[in-house]
């Protein structure tokens, strides 16, 4: 059984503001969703360990997914999310691929956590996918500071600047996502209608939008992880019929 590990933010605090943020619920159980559904085992870890803070924006009715209704009974799934392994106690070798969902809290924990920017480098490395859906591409901030250079010319996706100001907490966070990518080399492309939809395949790097593109990362991922499975098995069919020969 293919295995998916999911990093969740663990931070909650936003500037200039008493709001909280935390993960994107919706950018969790959409994908969630979608391993599960395919065969997959998930896993989901984050730097601290233990029950990731929610955006509460994301838990009102306007945001509910038909993933999040599924998983407020899902008594299972609830377990795994209150008790994530702590990010350093991860081993990329335990897993065929790894998954960042969003919210704003990435940009202040995983954009600086080096726990996070190993594994994402050892993923890669070892021709595995990495995938991330709105501000969870934060997380390739710190894959560029363990690797300078990294990014330079990578095509990605991530939370625009348009729709950074459209939901107006511009003011509460230390930079816009897309601007501090695009500073460190990466092409950040996005769709032309904010809040749509838009996902970008570079390579083993697959990486979404805003919320909507939540699932069709997941997908796309999915899709990755099937193609190499069938590669390995033409592969290794091949290897077997030239030991007959």
């Amino acid at each position: 059984m293919k295995k998916i590990l999911m990093v969740l933010t663990s931070h909650s605090e936003m500037e200039n503001t008493t709001d909280k943020t935390g993960v994107w619920l919706g950018e969790f159980t959409d994908p969630y969703y979608e391993f599960i559904d395919a065969g997959y085992q998930v896993t989901l870890s984050s730097p601290k360990g233990g029950r990731p803070p929610v955006d509460p924006m994301s838990e009102l009715t306007e945001n509910i997914t038909g993933s999040n209704r599924r998983y407020q009974e899902d008594e299972t799934a609830k377990s795994a999310f209150s008790h994530t392994t702590p990010l350093n106690q991860i081993k990329s070798e335990d897993y065929d691929a790894v998954f960042y969902p969003g919210g704003h809290g990435p940009i202040w924990d995983l954009a600086v956590d080096n726990n996070s920017g190993i594994l994402i480098h050892d993923f890669l490395d070892t021709g595995k996918p990495v995938a991330a859906v709105c501000h969870g591409p934060a997380g390739l901030i710190n894959a560029e500071q363990q690797r300078p250079g990294f990014l330079k010319g990578k095509i990605i996706s991530a939370f625009s600047n348009t729709e950074e100001t459209i939901v107006g907490r511009s003011g509460n966070v230390p930079y816009k996502l897309q601007s501090k990518l695009e500073e460190l080399g990466a092409e950040v492309k996005t769709a032309l209608v904010p809040f749509l939809a838009h996902v970008e395949v570079d390579g083993l790097l697959i990486t979404g939008q805003n919320p909507l593109s939540a699932g069709p990362v997941a997908k796309a991922l999915i899709e990755q992880l099937e193609k190499q499975a069938e590669t390995s098995a033409t592969f290794s069919n091949n290897d077997a019929n030239q030991s007959l020969i």
